[in-house]
């Protein structure tokens, strides 16, 4: 990508967040992110908890492969160190939940640091190969550590407790898991604010003139995999805590790509194409499962379809996207933006 893109990424996102009109939209988001748990049921609130935390993960891969360049298909893996981690402390030391949370994602970032220590030698391909073998190895130790993962059998958590209140309804999760990952895109936004977010988009840019430049490529692309690392561990123990059950089984390798095509749908190098995206894929598969159902009465075998057909949707939608619109969504957005110049698109 180059420089002029860059910078233009990263205009569109100041806009969406600077701009008066847009801080007019930004609050009644933030209204209405308010009022929806009392007026949706378990199952929209379900999803809603779903989509925070796929919102979290993905913002976390977009730090890393969409700005600073690096690709990675190992967050699935981070996820589950994150989830493992959450389940060993509450279960073998009873710290409280946002202590918890802290701590998974800490130790995804440290595991995060050891699996970018590759990328200062190989990038592209080569990287995304490496991540791979650092998911199967994860893989591995989550199967076979049994003193700490229980194996095969995984590890069950009680409800997660917020201020001495369970939190076992899906409204209760919604207060508390919405507000976390608005937190973790708020903290990426201003990242890129800073001298460690411009270094990112300049390693991205041109390695080479970054390290010309003074840019330690080592320490800035170990920040950028310890960060995205971070932000996939908390979403992990998010998830820990949603489903309340942790496998080998629960992070498979199909997860990662889940989360790439996420960034590719909604938008590379932008922090509203990781949300437009990680939305837009999480209610995917709610829609193919609509029209399967709706099929039904005329295929009966239209339910056995719906794993097959969700690959295939997944698989076009990142070619069509690279085709298409290889922005993503991000791009659609402000392409709507300039085209209804009136308010409140107007700047």
């Amino acid at each position: 990508m180059q420089i002029g893109t860059a910078k233009h990424s990263y205009q569109a996102d100041e806009a969406l967040l600077t701009t008066r009109p847009q801080r007019v939209w930004m609050a009644l988001f933030a209204l209405s992110l308010c009022i929806a748990p009392f007026v949706l049921d378990n199952y929209w609130l379900y999803l809603a908890c779903l989509v925070a935390i796929n919102v979290a993960s993905a913002t976390g891969l977009n730090i890393l492969t969409g700005y600073t360049g690096l690709v990675s298909l190992g967050q699935a893996a981070f996820m589950a160190v994150g989830a493992y981690t959450v389940g060993w402390m509450q279960l073998n030391l009873g710290t409280p939940f946002l202590l918890n949370l802290v701590g998974g994602g800490l130790v995804a970032a440290a595991v995060g640091i050891l699996v970018g220590i590759p990328s200062l030698r190989v990038k592209g391909l080569y990287l995304a190969i490496a991540t791979i073998a650092a998911s199967f190895i994860l893989h591995f130790i989550f199967v076979n550590w049994q003193s700490v993962t229980n194996g095969n059998s995984g590890l069950t958590l009680t409800p997660a407790s917020f201020f001495g209140t369970p939190l076992t309804e899906y409204q209760q999760l919604y207060f508390v898991f919405v507000p976390i990952t608005a937190l973790m895109v708020l903290g990426a936004a201003n990242l890129f604010r800073t001298r460690v977010g411009r270094a990112f988009i300049a390693i991205r840019d041109r390695d080479i003139s970054a390290e010309v430049l003074g840019i330690s490529l080592l320490r800035y692309k170990l920040t950028s995999f310890a960060i995205s690392s971070f932000y996939a561990g908390v979403a992990g123990g998010m998830w820990a805590y949603f489903f309340r059950v942790v496998t080998p089984e629960s992070f498979p390798f199909v997860y990662s790509i889940f989360f790439l095509a996420a960034i590719i749908v909604g938008g590379m190098g932008t922090i509203l194409g990781g949300i437009l995206g990680a939305v837009f894929m999480t209610l995917v598969p709610e829609l193919l499962r609509f029209g399967i159902d709706w099929l039904t009465p005329v295929l009966p075998n239209a339910a056995a379809m719906l794993s097959p057909v969700r690959t295939i949707v997944f698989g076009l939608l990142i070619v069509g996207f690279l085709i298409f619109e290889p922005k993503g969504l991000a791009e659609i957005v402000q392409r709507s933006r300039r085209y209804f110049h009136l308010w409140p698109f107007k700047k």
